[in-house]
């Protein structure tokens, strides 16, 4: 039986860059993920996408405009709909003092503005854990 490859949902909150995102869900896909990219903006609809999906991660990028809010909003959600399981990272735009807050809501990592995909692969191997089913 063959082993499930883990499944990565990437969204974004703010607005441009979709170009790089673009390049990001090749990077991942061309890494062995399978990728599932949303231009949804909206907690309550990547969470449902996420789920649809049976996704095992999602990896918001934050854009100038995002709302550091809507992290507090996605991890609420998946635990109300009890899968805590699905890990959530964030990378980009965010000023300093928030970096701490959103990991404080229980976003596992956040990576700065100039990550090399390499590093984002690298992490994501080390912790990104295929769920069964």
């Amino acid at each position: 039986m063959a082993v499930r490859k883990a499944r990565i949902l990437l969204g974004r909150l703010g607005e441009g860059y979709k170009e790089s995102l673009l390049n990001l869900a090749k990077a991942f896909g061309d890494a062995g993920f399978e990728v599932v990219y949303t231009e949804l903006q909206d907690p309550e609809a990547i969470v449902k996408s996420a789920l649809q999906e049976s996704v095992d991660h999602i990896g918001i990028t934050t854009l100038p405009g995002a709302d550091i809010r809507a992290f507090e909003e996605i991890l609420s959600i998946l635990s109300r709909e009890g899968m805590e399981s699905i890990t959530v990272t964030a990378g980009g735009f965010l000023e300093a003092e928030d970096i701490p807050r959103i990991k404080a809501m229980g976003v596992h990592e956040f990576f700065p503005k100039g990550t090399t995909f390499d590093a984002l692969i690298r992490w994501s191997k080390d912790h990104i854990v295929a769920r069964d089913g």
